[in-house]
C-alpha cells in the first residue's frame, strides 16, 4: 500500500509540475500565469476538483512515446466561483505548447458533458499552440469533437472563453462559439491565420498583436467582448461577471439584495437631455444613476460605441441594459452595433435575463458603406433578436426614436412589455426638418415658411403624447422616477410566460 502511495504522489507531482520549472519561468517572463494559477485565482479557495489528472497521449509518432506529461497538457476540473458551481479547462502551454491532441481534446469534452448535464456555466482558459502536429488528423478530430460540444451547449449553459496566450488556426473557433471571449492585452491574440501565411499570401506585413491582439479583435474586429491589462485583472473580473449570470437556461441569475432603493429618485436626470435636440449627451450617466449602486458591467465597450450593452443589477436583480449612444454617430444604428447588440439580446433571451433598453435614435446610418455592407441584412438581426425574445423587456425612449430604428428598438410593436417614453421624446418618421422639406417640398426655397411649418411639425409630432394616444407608450414618465419606474415593472413582469411557436429553430437573418 505505502508503495502505491508513493507512486500517486510521484504521479501527482508529476502532473502538477507541468513542462517543467524552466517553460514555468519562461511563462511567467511573458506576464503570463500558468494553467493551474489561473485556476486557482479564478475559483473560490480550496474548492478546484481536478479530473483526469493522469490521462497522457497515445501518440508513438516522432518520438513522442518517449514525451509524457500526465495531464497532457491541459488542466480540468469543476468548482465554485462565489459558493456557484462552475466548470473549468485550462490549458497549459508549458507542456507541448498547449497543444490539443486527443486525449487533451477528450478531458475538455468530459467536463463540457458534464457540465451541461448539471447545468453549470463552462469556462475555458485558452492558451494553446494549435493541433498536435505530430498526431495529424487525431488532433483535428479532437477539436471537431471539442466545436460539436459548444454547439450543443450553446443556449443551455453560459460558455465562457477566456483567451491568455495564442489561439490560433482551428483553436480560434472553439471561443468564437461561445458566449463571450475576454482577451489579455498584448500577452494573447486570435487569427485563423498568422501573420507569416498572411505575408505570403497577400504581401502584407503585420505583427501578432496588430493582426489578431485583444485591442485588435476588441475594438475593430469585435470578435473579443473585454481586453484586460493582464491575467490577473482578467481571472477577477471574470468573477465579478459568472455573478452576473444564471447557471443554465433552466435558472435565472442569483439575486443579491441591495441597500439601493428601489425607489430612489435621481433628479439629476431631470437636465440630462439637453434642450437643443441637436446636442448630445452620455448615455453611461443614465445607466449609472439608475442601475443597482450605479455597478454596470459593460461588454464590448470599445467597439460599435454608438449603442452600449452590458449586464447590471436592479431590485436585485440580473438586468441586460441596451442603450444607443448619441456621443458616437449621434446613436444611429449601423452594422457593427446591429450586430453587437442582437447578440446580446440573444444571449439575455437564452438566458432569461430581463432586456433594459435606453431609446435614443435618429435612424439607421446612411452610405454607401453602410448599405453595400449590407446594413439590411445586418439591421434585420437585432430587430429579430428583439422580436423572437420571450423575456420581459422594458423600454424608455429618452429623446429621438426615428423611422424604422423606433421599430426596432424594443417597441411595443415587437412585444415590448413596459414601453415609457420621457417627456423630452421625439417618435416619429424622421426629424422635423427633414419631414418637412419633403411634405411642403414646393416650399423649400421660403426660408419663413419651412421654419414655421418644422415648428408646426415639431409640435404636433415631435414628443411621445401621438404614440401615449395610440397604446404604444404606458406612460410618459418623468426622469428622475426612471429606477422606480422599471424596478417595479420588472417586478410585475417576474413570473411573465410567453412562448414562441414550435419550430426546430429560427432562421435569424446571419
Amino acid at each position: 500500500m505505502q508503495e502505491i502511495l508513493k507512486q500517486l504522489a510521484e504521479k501527482r507531482a508529476a502532473a502538477r509540475a507541468g513542462g517543467g520549472q524552466r517553460r514555468v519561468d519562461a511563462q511567467h517572463a511573458k506576464g503570463r500565469l500558468t494553467a493551474r494559477e489561473r485556476i486557482e485565482l479564478l475559483l473560490d479557495p480550496d474548492s478546484f476538483e481536478e479530473w483526469d489528472m493522469f490521462v497522457e497521449h497515445r501518440s508513438s509518432e516522432f518520438g513522442m512515446q518517449d514525451q509524457k506529461v500526465p495531464g497532457d497538457g491541459v488542466v480540468t476540473g469543476y468548482g465554485t466561483v462565489n459558493g456557484r458551481l462552475v466548470f473549468v479547462f485550462s490549458q497549459d502551454f508549458t507542456v507541448f505548447g498547449g497543444s490539443l491532441s486527443e486525449a487533451h481534446a477528450e478531458k475538455i469534452c468530459k467536463v463540457m458533458d458534464q457540465a451541461m448535464k448539471v447545468g453549470a456555466p463552462v469556462i475555458g482558459i485558452n492558451d494553446s499552440g494549435g493541433a498536435r502536429i505530430q498526431e495529424g488528423v487525431a488532433s483535428l478530430a479532437g477539436y471537431a469533437e471539442v466545436f460539436q460540444r459548444n454547439i450543443m451547449a450553446s443556449g443551455v449553459v453560459p460558455q465562457i472563453s477566456l483567451v491568455m496566450g495564442p489561439c490560433a488556426g482551428g483553436a480560434v473557433y472553439s471561443p468564437a462559439m461561445t458566449d463571450f471571449i475576454f482577451m489579455v492585452k498584448d500577452s494573447s491574440y486570435m487569427f485563423v491565420t498568422g501573420p507569416d501565411v498572411v505575408k505570403t499570401v497577400t504581401h502584407e506585413t503585420v505583427t501578432h498583436e496588430q493582426l489578431g491582439g485583444a485591442l485588435t479583435h476588441s475594438s475593430k474586429s469585435g470578435v473579443a467582448d473585454l481586453a484586460f491589462e493582464n491575467d490577473v485583472e482578467a481571472l477577477l473580473q471574470l468573477r465579478r461577471f459568472i455573478d452576473l449570470i444564471p447557471a443554465s437556461n433552466r435558472e435565472t441569475a442569483p439575486q443579491r439584495q441591495t441597500p439601493d432603493s428601489i425607489d430612489r429618485d435621481e433628479f439629476s436626470l431631470d437636465t440630462l437631455v439637453p434642450d437643443n435636440p441637436n446636442k448630445p449627451y452620455d448615455m453611461h450617466e443614465l445607466i449609472a444613476k439608475v442601475v443597482d449602486e450605479g455597478d454596470f458591467f459593460e461588454v464590448q465597450p470599445n467597439f460599435a460605441g454608438n449603442i452600449i450593452i452590458g449586464l447590471a443589477r436592479m431590485g436585485g436583480d440580473t438586468v441586460g441594459i441596451v442603450a444607443n449612444q448619441p456621443m458616437v454617430l449621434a446613436g444611429c444604428l449601423d452594422i457593427d452595433s446591429s450586430r453587437k447588440a442582437a447578440r446580446f439580446v440573444r444571449f439575455c433571451d437564452c438566458f432569461n435575463i430581463p432586456i433594459v433598453t435606453f431609446v435614443d435614435v435618429p435612424g439607421f446610418l446612411p452610405g454607401t458603406a453602410q448599405e453595400y455592407g449590407a446594413i439590411i441584412k445586418h439591421g434585420a438581426k437585432l430587430l429579430f433578436a428583439y422580436g423572437e425574445a420571450t423575456v420581459p423587456k422594458v423600454t424608455v425612449i429618452t429623446r429621438k426614436a426615428y423611422g424604422g430604428a423606433y421599430d426596432v428598438m424594443s417597441s411595443k410593436h415587437i412585444r415590448g412589455d413596459v414601453n415609457f417614453a420621457w417627456p423630452s421624446a421625439e417618435i416619429a418618421v424622421m426629424g422635423p426638418k427633414g419631414a418637412v422639406e419633403i411634405i411642403f417640398r414646393a416650399d423649400i426655397g421660403d426660408k419663413q415658411a419651412i421654419a414655421d411649418r418644422t415648428e408646426e411639425y415639431r409640435q404636433k409630432f415631435a414628443n411621445p403624447f401621438v404614440a401615449g394616444a395610440r397604446g404604444f407608450i404606458d406612460d410618459v414618465i418623468l426622469p428622475h422616477s426612471t429606477r422606480k419606474r422599471i424596478c417595479r415593472s420588472l417586478a410585475m413582469l417576474r413570473d411573465k410566460k410567453l412562448e414562441n411557436p414550435w419550430k426546430k429553430h429560427d432562421n435569424i437573418p446571419l
